[in-house]
């Protein structure tokens, strides 16, 4: 086939280049939105007068031929497809003849890349809000199983305050939600139509650029011919958006590998989501949330690169920008498995009481002596102090605070009473945090209702799995 820009040559293209610059190996997964873009923009050329009735109708049929052919998976890509336009352009033409060559009057692949790229994310965005909010459905229905299970919350990985287990795992809730509203946010930005831009000066046929929005599904159209070929700010965007969510996957993988490793044993992977190991037959490897950890250095990866190779472009499209479609087709790729394989893991997660109780060290209820003294008057900071030196003694003892005597109290201050341990419970330490955002019970069951309605989420969560 010949080139669509072999006119103005008289040599061949060296094969390794060719080999190169082509990006039919990468960009063939566009066939979809790059036919929807060509159909509609038959469509506006018949509106506008260049195709007639008939022309635009034939065109149509054919590539509606040419999508069967990709639905059923029998589309042949030759030698000479250079890209997903070449190739569908190519067989249009073998199936319709020379008037193929008319759809592309007005158009460049600068406008047409740009358009098929936005079209082709929007539909996955719409897939990937959909996997943040079975795995927020995930967590809404592991939080309310285990409403009141205590756990040690930690600051440093080190001890820090009784929290219920439903607190913890809420929070990682929440930052799914932000990462929802951050999608809804960016979506915005590339729900904007190129097409009708053409190389970079604008198109010179009376095409309806709003209408032909309108048919492809689109909020707005661009403002600026020569911003609108080079913007790839949204995928910058939406890269930035997949790397907070995949450090947000990280972070809670790694909550997980810790609390299920045989030291903690506070919790214990499913089989479907475990390995062993080819030498040690005994080993439970929490790999679905290593990988999980572990490409998110990908993600990040992604992103980065793409920052440096748009970095030193001029205006307006350079052949660097076919550079962008690789980093985002791996990170929605990769979404798409880390986020429901994390979702699975939190439905399927068993949860151990008993264990986590008997690892909690009492010398997280401090806090609770400090408040003590502070409501029988005592400064905070003073109150802060005094508790400090009897966790030293307590230590020191390998008493814990919960059993040390009430005499033993009193040598520090009088203000102890016989209702100090009283206040020494976890239960109790976590309850008296009933505050909205808090772990007490009714703040919890109060931040489900509340994440559920912001999620969206149906009043049964199951309904809303992955």
């Amino acid at each position: 086939m010949a080139q669509l820009w072999g006119g103005r040559f008289s040599g061949e293209t060296d094969a390794l280049m060719r080999q190169f610059q082509d990006s039919i190996s990468f960009d063939v997964r566009l066939w979809q939105a790059d036919i929807d873009g060509s159909m509609a923009y038959a469509r506006a050329l018949a509106r506008a007068g260049v195709l007639t009735e008939e022309e635009s109708d034939v065109i149509q049929d054919g590539l509606d031929a040419v999508r069967a052919e990709f639905a059923q998976q029998q589309f042949q890509l030759k030698p000479g497809d250079e890209d997903i336009h070449s190739a569908v352009e190519r067989r249009l033409k073998e199936l319709i003849g020379e008037v193929a060559g008319k759809l592309h009057t007005g158009r460049s692949r600068n406008d047409q890349v740009a358009t098929d790229t936005r079209l082709w994310l929007k539909r996955n965005i719409a897939t990937l809000r959909q996997h943040l909010t079975g795995l927020q459905a995930a967590i809404i229905a592991t939080a309310q199983e285990h409403l009141n299970v205590i756990m040690p919350g930690y600051t440093h990985l080190q001890q820090a305050q009784p929290v219920r287990f439903s607190h913890w795992l809420l929070s990682y809730g929440w930052q799914f939600q932000r990462d929802k509203e951050r999608l809804d946010d960016l979506t915005r930005r590339v729900d904007v139509l190129p097409l009708g831009s053409a190389a970079m000066a604008g198109n010179p046929f009376p095409i309806d650029r709003p209408a032909l929005a309108r048919d492809l599904g689109f909020a707005a159209v661009s403002s600026n011919s020569m911003d609108a070929v080079a913007d790839r700010d949204y995928l910058l965007e939406f890269l930035s958006w997949a790397a907070i969510v995949q450090v947000h996957l990280s972070r809670l993988a790694e909550d997980l590998i810790i609390y299920s490793s045989r030291e903690f044993g506070f919790v214990e992977l499913d089989d479907a989501y475990s390995t062993g190991s080819s030498i040690m037959p005994q080993k439970k490897n929490p790999d679905s949330l290593e990988l999980i950890r572990g490409k998110t250095g990908r993600v990040i990866g992604a992103m980065t690169g793409l920052f440096a190779t748009l970095k030193g472009q001029p205006s307006t499209y350079n052949k660097d920008s076919q550079e962008d479609k690789e980093p985002l087709f791996d990170t929605v790729d990769t979404l798409n498995m880390t986020l429901p394989i994390a979702a699975g893991v939190i439905r399927t997660l068993k949860v151990n009481p008993s264990r986590i109780y008997d690892k909690m060290d009492s010398t997280m209820l401090a806090t609770e002596l400090a408040d003590y003294l502070a409501q029988k008057g005592m400064p905070f900071r003073q109150a802060h102090h005094l508790v400090g030196q009897i966790v030293q003694q307590s230590i020191a003892l390998d008493q814990p605070l919960n059993s040390f005597p009430l005499a033993a109290y009193q040598k520090f201050s009088p203000l102890f009473e016989r209702d100090v341990h009283t206040w020494l419970t976890f239960n109790r330490a976590a309850d008296r945090r009933n505050g909205i955002g808090g772990t007490g019970e009714g703040s919890v069951l109060e931040q489900i209702d509340l994440l559920r309605e912001q999620a969206g989420l149906d009043d049964d969560p199951d309904d809303n799995q992955d």
